[in-house]
């Protein structure tokens, strides 16, 4: 399925403010909210995904059509890796561990500025290494 690039941007954004608000709180509970987050993208892609929805019914209504589309299967991707990197987080803010907590919710917070700053997608660009990784070890080699 295809889905307007802008969209993942905008998602991205709202990710990275959730992420420093964490970073200078250190609210686990807030960590685990954007998890939550992020496995919903993950899982029903970016309309599905709360931000998605905001940007689909809040903002892609005042902006003319997309003149391009993106596959929605690397944002998809993306979305699970920032799921692993928040859960970590959210388990090291948890259980104390607050180095944890902190190192990886700093993960996310860099793949999500970079797609909101630049459009450049960290888990989508790992996507299809790990897609062609599958394929070899699919065929045997």
């Amino acid at each position: 399925m295809q889905t307007d690039p802008r969209a993942p941007r905008f998602a991205a954004a709202l990710t990275a403010l959730v992420l420093a608000a964490v970073l200078i709180t250190g609210s686990g509970l807030l960590l685990a909210a954007q998890t939550v987050v992020f496995v919903i993208g993950a899982i029903g892609g970016p309309r599905v995904s709360p931000y998605g929805r905001l940007f689909h019914t809040f903002i892609a209504p005042r902006l003319a059509p997309p003149t391009e589309t993106q596959d929605e299967r690397p944002l998809r991707f993306a979305q699970g890796g920032g799921a692993v990197f928040a859960a970590v987080g959210t388990l090291g803010h948890l259980t104390e561990v607050t180095w944890l907590g902190l190192l990886s919710t700093a993960f996310a917070l860099a793949a999500a500025f970079l797609n909101a700053a630049f459009g450049y997608c960290l888990g989508c660009e790992i996507y299809p290494i790990v897609r062609r990784a599958q394929g070899r070890l699919g065929a045997g080699a």
